[in-house]
């Protein structure tokens, strides 16, 4: 019989590590559909236009005097939160990640209440209705059929 090595502090205390697992098998990728991969490049090119948003707002925050700066950078950094959210929504959606979808509608409803607010009551149709035409695009191309069979075959 061979001696065993001592074994040390830690492993008596906690006990030693365990064998390493088995690699986990590889998940085959379900390939978008072309309405959600357009869906994708909606969301893609929304997350584009308010970050260019965000980055107005900064410069008017850097050039101008804000009544509450705390409140304009505040604001800067909302607009920035939401481009970057739909910027990754926008990549969950070309990948069929079951986490994205429902982060996309919610904002779309938001931004759909934002655009008709902008148009209508603002004053401002310009800005609104473009939203408005995004939102309602967006919202078609992931109501297809083919693109909620997509997030039903994973």
């Amino acid at each position: 019989m061979t001696p065993q090595p001592p074994r040390r502090r830690s492993d008596r205390l906690f006990g030693s590590a365990a064998e390493p697992s088995a690699p986990r098998p590889e998940r085959p990728r379900a390939q978008a559909p072309r309405t959600l991969r357009w869906a994708a490049v909606v969301v893609g090119v929304e997350a584009a236009a308010i970050g260019v948003g965000a980055l107005l707002l900064l410069y008017l925050v850097l050039t101008s005097t804000a009544d509450s700066a705390s409140r304009a950078i505040a604001e800067v950094v909302v607009v920035g939160a939401g481009a970057a959210l739909l910027a990754t929504a926008a990549v969950g959606l070309w990948r069929v990640a079951s986490w994205a979808r429902g982060p996309v509608i919610v904002l779309q409803l938001l931004l759909a209440a934002l655009a008709y607010t902008t148009a209508f009551e603002a004053g401002q149709p310009t800005i609104g209705l473009p939203v408005l035409v995004l939102v309602a695009a967006e919202l078609y191309l992931l109501a297809t059929p083919e693109s909620r069979l997509a997030y039903l075959e994973r």
